[in-house]
């Protein structure tokens, strides 16, 4: 493995982003901007922590 896009855990992590991201993009509008907006930034931020260890343990 020569990046942390090769691992399995952060494919899926980037995995569930997108699918939550076009979960939420489904939502009423009065959800839409505050509430969809809270949840795919934290969806996003799931493999964060996966790429900056793996990056750390190098």
């Amino acid at each position: 493995m020569k990046r942390y896009t090769d691992l399995e855990i952060y494919s899926k992590a980037y995995s569930l982003a997108l699918e939550v991201h076009e979960m939420t993009m489904q939502l009423p509008n009065y959800e839409l901007y505050e509430q969809g907006s809270q949840v795919r930034r934290s969806s996003k931020r799931i493999k964060d922590p996966i790429a900056a260890g793996y990056e750390r343990r190098r």
